[in-house]
């Protein structure tokens, strides 16, 4: 793409902030629409649909595939995101039928019954290749079936959406450390905030779908956990690891804190208390938390952006890989996490992180040569080509926030 094309969404961009702030949201909506559509989408319908059935996800930034493998992970997330942009953005059968495809081959493929679980990893044509290694890649399955079950009405995909959330839920009443979790290793004796982060948003969507009081219950007593156990008032922040009965467990893995996994989940329980009518803490003092973390996550000393991890009492070795690389999913979360705040509150300060994250995810994120956006970016900013965590380009955390920051500025809270 040439400088002149460049410049040009740029400009739409500063222009849409300045509005915005001016109270305008129809600019920024549109922008984010074309940003949307116009640019993170057809990287992914251009390089990643595939005939053989799902995606193609083990992708560098330029579309070229460095692995055919499936992560079901992956697979799911973008049921999610295709059913979500047909239910909420834009009717078009064509978002619905990416959906369906993907789901299908991951209910051709990807089940263990043995396990009562999704596996890991499958080949291109559908062989198991890793099994049923993570609780995750369950709950991005509730997600993802549930956001497919309200587009279609489907009762297959109600029934599979709730067999999975059933078998999870037996599963979640045992010590966190006897659960799959990759690809993060949890001590003994330990649990993460991870497990409950994630089950309460996906819980809650579900029950709130079905109108199950079983699930609203079980989301809900997961968000109380994230605030009771994770969340420490003495250092007004919430640590990744603690011990199974509460108590701050040794660092340094006991003191690692990932401000983009607090800044998300603190907009998830936003989400879970609407949706399960229920809330731990006051709305606004989560929307605090996001301010909270994101300054503390933000790198005062290269270039500004979101550290990945750092460490509760500010020791230089933290216990959390690659905690000084700079991601794309903890910007993408950020974004859709101030608005939200901005919107719900109407302090200034939210409106100004706001802008300032755009302004970095346009000079560093954004790929204006490929489409999409550039995934990881070491300390100072520059483009990374290493595995951190899993070997995945996917659909999700970007167009999630695209999506949620297009529906909150056109329908509102």
């Amino acid at each position: 793409m040439n400088l002149p094309t460049i410049l040009e969404p740029r400009r739409k961009c500063e222009s849409a902030l300045v509005q915005l702030r001016l109270g305008a949201t129809k600019p920024m909506a549109d922008w984010l629409r074309e940003h949307l559509f116009g640019h993170v989408l057809p990287f992914w319908e251009r390089y990643s649909l595939d005939a053989q059935g799902g995606i193609l996800t083990c992708l560098n930034d330029a579309g070229e595939i460095i692995s055919t493998d499936k992560w079901l992970w992956s697979q799911w997330r973008a049921v999610w995101v295709f059913s979500r942009i047909y239910n909420e953005i834009d009717r078009d059968l064509r978002w619905l039928n990416h959906a369906i495809r993907i789901a299908d081959f991951c209910t051709r493929t990807g089940w263990d019954e043995q396990a009562k679980g999704w596996v890991l990893v499958v080949s291109r044509d559908g062989k198991v290749l890793r099994g049923c290694e993570s609780t995750y890649v369950d709950a991005f399955a509730v997600y993802g079936l549930t956001e497919l079950y309200r587009a279609t009405r489907n009762d297959d995909t109600r029934q599979l959406a709730c067999k999975t959330a059933d078998a999870a839920m037996r599963k979640l009443s045992h010590p966190h450390d006897t659960i799959p979790h990759f690809p993060y290793p949890i001590p003994r004796g330990t649990k993460p905030h991870g497990i409950p982060m994630l089950w309460s948003l996906s819980l809650a969507e579900l029950g709130h779908a079905l109108q199950d009081e079983k699930y609203l219950t079980a989301a809900a007593q997961l968000s109380d956990n994230i605030f009771h156990d994770f969340y420490r008032p003495s250092r007004d922040l919430c640590l990744e690891l603690v011990q199974a009965d509460g108590r701050e467990y040794s660092p340094p893995a006991g003191t690692a804190v990932v401000p983009g996994h607090v800044i998300e989940d603190m907009w998830f329980q936003v989400h879970v208390a609407k949706l399960t009518r229920r809330q731990p803490v006051d709305i606004e003092e989560m929307l605090r938390l996001v301010l909270r973390h994101l300054k503390l996550g933000w790198d005062l000393n290269q270039g500004g952006g979101i550290l990945l991890a750092v460490d509760a009492d500010g020791r230089e070795s933290v216990g959390w890989s690659f905690a000084d690389t700079k991601l794309w999913w903890p910007h993408t979360e950020a974004l859709y996490a101030t608005l939200l705040g901005a919107r719900r509150t109407g302090r200034p300060a939210f409106l100004e992180w706001y802008e300032r994250l755009w302004r970095l995810c346009l000079d560093h994120y954004v790929d204006w040569k490929h489409g999409e956006w550039r995934q990881k970016l070491d300390r100072s900013l520059a483009p990374l080509n290493g595995v951190i965590a899993l070997p995945v380009k996917d659909p999700f955390h970007l167009p999630r926030s695209l999506i949620l920051q297009i529906e909150l500025l056109e329908k509102g809270l």
